[in-house]
């Protein structure tokens, strides 16, 4: 387009009106697109998450999306675009310049659980590996009670299609107070984009768990599952994720649906729902906001056990800060908790960039929320409450969450003051 402007002036008002006007020039079609920087990435693994091609018609938003497609592969460190003239007026070259960063990454972190008290985990994994984006993990956890071992493979455009297929094997060992777990099992997951920023997941689970060692004091719900039992599992959900970054977004929004069925043989056998919701909005001085809630539903199916491991609990660094991990839950009679089978949960922050350029980034919070019995109707009135604060940092040893909450209705029994969680990484 030409844009002209035409000034006219007033000498006795001393004012100046200045109007522009605009004549639609040509279309302008790609005509071809260069891509330089990429010493590991390879160029298809670029090319397919730009909605734009060559010999297509120029479109500013499908460019932009373009570009924030390639932010959230978290590949890298900076992306720049520039236009030039292609062989005619109708045509132009795209020139995306590209600077990769480490994406294999040693990370490890910790905390503090109402089951483990302290406890560390550690991970290697790498997520773009041979520059073709497909992602591998091997991830463990230590802790007082608890040994867990995992392995994970996703390979994210099977067939060169927006279709992506993985596999998760696990170990895991628990001593709980009442009664030691061991499980061993795997699964078979696959997602396909059906519109942009929205992506349909499938996938299927089979574990073995061995419940031995109860006490006399465990409650029902424990008890009536000593011995092996096995959980056949298919999961399926609906996810729209349109945020602009994976750590620290500033804006975009992610809403999930999830549906679990367990049942298809083995002993246990329950009908799970879970809806998540998340909004990220820019603000003043490019503050961030950030609005999140949950809630879920879990029934037992009849003629099955529903294990107190895949019921509800909230507490700990992803739901009400302040209290410890899984420390909300209801209780038996003997006090002993053994999770809910409805949870409502909501997250309110104000991000505050500390120091841009660095990656530094501050936060407050406001945590609500609560889990409840079978029996018990979902009372709003009744939600636990959090505050507090912490720092996030994108590090050049990788991502870093430090936060300290605030139980603001503490009774008898909780934890006195604020409680610190945090987790951090090391990239190579």
């Amino acid at each position: 387009a030409d844009i002209m402007p035409r000034v006219d002036k007033n000498v006795e008002k001393l004012s100046v009106d200045i109007t522009y006007v605009i004549e639609k020039g040509k279309e302008v079609y790609f005509e071809r697109i260069l891509i330089s920087g990429n010493t590991k990435t390879r160029d298809k693994v670029i090319r397919r998450e730009l909605p734009v091609y060559e010999q297509e018609l120029y479109s500013g938003q499908k460019l932009k999306r373009g570009v924030r497609n390639l932010y959230r592969l978290d590949f890298f460190e900076d992306i720049k675009v520039d236009t030039a003239k292609g062989s005619s007026d109708d045509k132009m070259v795209l020139k995306i310049d590209l600077k990769e960063k480490p994406t294999g990454a040693f990370t490890f972190g910790g905390g503090y659980s109402s089951v483990e008290s302290f406890f560390l985990t550690g991970s290697v994994s790498q997520k773009n590996m041979q520059g073709l984006g497909q992602v591998l993990q091997l991830k463990a956890q230590f802790g007082g009670i608890t040994n867990r071992y995992t392995v994970s493979f996703t390979e994210p455009w099977l067939f060169d299609i927006p279709l992506s297929g993985g596999f998760d094997l696990y170990n895991w060992d628990t001593e709980y107070d009442t009664y030691d777990k061991h499980s061993i099992g795997g699964g078979l997951r696959s997602s396909y984009l059906i519109f942009d920023f929205t992506r349909a997941y499938i996938s299927y689970s089979y574990e073995t768990a061995n419940i031995e060692n109860v006490t006399v004091d465990a409650p029902d719900v424990i008890k009536e599952m000593i011995g092996e039992n096995v959980t056949s599992t298919i999961t399926t959900s609906l996810d729209y994720d349109s945020r602009d970054r994976i750590f620290n977004p500033t804006e975009g929004s992610q809403h999930t649906v999830t549906f679990q069925y367990s049942g298809l043989g083995g002993d246990v056998g329950f009908t799970k729902y879970l809806i998540e919701s998340g909004k990220y909005f820019p603000l003043f001085w490019d503050t961030v906001g950030f609005l999140h809630g949950a809630c879920g539903f879990v029934y037992q199916n009849p003629a099955k056990k529903l294990p107190s491991y895949e019921r509800f609990y909230l507490g700990g660094l992803n739901s009400l800060r302040g209290f410890k991990w899984q420390e909300l839950s209801p209780v038996d009679n003997n006090g002993i908790k053994i999770g809910g089978n409805k949870f409502v949960q909501f997250n309110v922050e104000y991000l505050i960039p500390l120091i841009k350029k660095a990656g530094l980034v501050g936060v407050v919070f406001y945590d609500t929320g609560n889990v409840w019995d079978n029996n018990v109707d979902i009372d709003l009135g009744n939600l636990r409450r959090c505050a507090g604060y912490g720092f996030r940092w994108y590090s050049p040893i990788g991502p870093i969450r430090l936060e300290c909450g605030y139980i603001l209705d503490k009774k008898d029994g909780e934890s006195e003051g604020g409680r610190w969680d945090f987790t951090m990484g090391t990239a190579f």
